[in-house]
């Protein structure tokens, strides 16, 4: 259990919330693990299936509290709010300023801001730790361009520039992700981002946790009242989650990719975890995907000091977090949005 930006996070897969008086009642197994006012919260995030009371539920539509239901591996499942909510004036908001380019591109930038700075973070500090066994110089270079954007995007005010610049940042980023990779060479190598299909195993894995990652910030901003479906950068498209994409932007050097690096480093994935299909596919077979998703769950409980809370939470809730800030940010609470930026 953590309260952050007076949003209430239940962790616990068993917990079962309650009403008792003025506060919720967090408890497992008849236990009560801890109880909180329910005038001091504005929402309830809970990942878990043992659910709330119906008095509960009645207790925060009364008094404005949303109260949202996930699994415990972060799919947005209900979101249980009163009659008199803010949640049409908060996407409203979104809508509009999805409709206006130049004021979504000043979110927009904000985000791929954060995806430079962790990207040439997650180079740096390859470079640092593993000086020995890479190419520093090819490694300096790419950082050196991605830094060199950095003002760029900072004073950006259009969308097609902004994913130029953005583009341009990519490339030199994979340019250099095979000197990142240390070890199984052979058999773990990166050429250029392959997606549909995916044409060798770290494109296979990187794609996985792409759609993983993608899954959890869609449910992230649902569970705060934001529309998925309608992004700032990635405009709108029949079933895609376009702002959950937009909201990945920052999180996949840090999250995804050094995650998948990881897993290659460490030998977690091995070679007979694939399986090459007659279209040039590679796939990640059944045992492979179990080994994946179960790394994946470990790491999301793995802690890190948020940059702008200046809190330990664990990985996991950081997509959550970020949402919450879009939200104040979208609400007037907040100046700008501040992007995650890893440290």
């Amino acid at each position: 259990m953590r309260k952050l930006l007076n949003t209430l996070f239940v962790t616990t897969e068993d917990a079962y919330l309650s009403l008792d008086g003025e506060n919720v009642v967090v408890s497992r197994s008849h236990q009560e693990l801890g109880r909180f006012p329910l005038h001091a919260l504005e929402g309830i995030i809970t990942f878990g299936y043992a659910g709330a009371s119906p008095a509960l539920m009645g207790g925060c539509a009364e008094r404005g509290v949303a109260l949202t239901f996930c699994t415990p591996r972060g799919k947005f499942l209900a979101r249980s709010v009163g009659m008199e909510n803010g949640n049409v004036l908060l996407r409203r908001k979104q809508y509009r300023i999805a409709d206006n380019p130049e004021e979504s591109c000043l979110i927009a930038r904000n985000m791929i801001y954060g995806k430079l700075y962790n990207a040439r973070w997650s180079i740096e500090r390859t470079k640092r730790d593993h000086s020995m066994r890479v190419d520093e110089k090819r490694l300096e270079l790419a950082s050196g361009k991605i830094c060199a954007l950095f003002p760029i995007v900072v004073g950006e005010t259009s969308l097609d520039s902004l994913r130029g610049e953005e583009g341009s940042a990519a490339q030199a980023y994979f340019d250099v992700f095979d000197e990142m990779i240390l070890q199984n060479k052979e058999n773990f190598f990166f050429h250029e981002r392959s997606r549909r299909p995916p044409l060798d195993r770290v494109n296979a894995l990187l794609s996985f946790s792409y759609s993983l990652l993608g899954n959890d910030c869609a449910s992230a901003l649902e569970s705060v009242g934001l529309d998925a479906y309608v992004g700032f950068m990635h405009r709108d498209r029949p079933g895609r989650i376009s702002l959950g994409l937009d909201l990945m932007e920052e999180l996949r050097p840090c999250l995804a990719d050094r995650f998948v690096l990881t897993l290659i480093n460490n030998r977690v994935i091995r070679p007979e975890d694939f399986i090459p299909t007659g279209s040039g596919a590679v796939l990640l077979t059944d045992t492979g995907r179990k080994k994946f998703l179960q790394s994946w769950q470990e790491r999301k409980r793995d802690p890190i000091t948020h940059p702008y809370l200046k809190e330990k939470i664990p990985w996991g809730l950081v997509p959550y977090i970020q949402a919450l800030l879009l939200a104040r940010f979208l609400r007037g609470d907040l100046d700008a949005y501040p992007p995650f930026l890893w440290k």
